[in-house]
């Protein structure tokens, strides 16, 4: 079952994005002001929240996931 809601995630704990690409690299970068660029609720992927353990949010665009 595919959700449609997915949970708010709180900005003012992550840290790190780390941005998963297609082909086995990532691309890893602070959050400081990063968050006005990217708008991950609208992205099309999947998004792993561990900021609550160490400050990252995960990234895997649709068709990397």
């Amino acid at each position: 079952m595919k959700k449609i809601f997915s949970t708010p995630i709180d900005y003012s704990k992550v840290e790190t994005l780390v941005y998963h690409l297609p082909d086995g690299p990532s691309l890893s970068m602070a959050m400081d002001g990063v968050e006005d660029l990217f708008d991950l609720d609208m992205e099309l992927g999947d998004i792993c929240d561990t900021s609550d353990i160490d400050g990252v949010i995960h990234f895997f665009p649709k068709g990397n996931a």
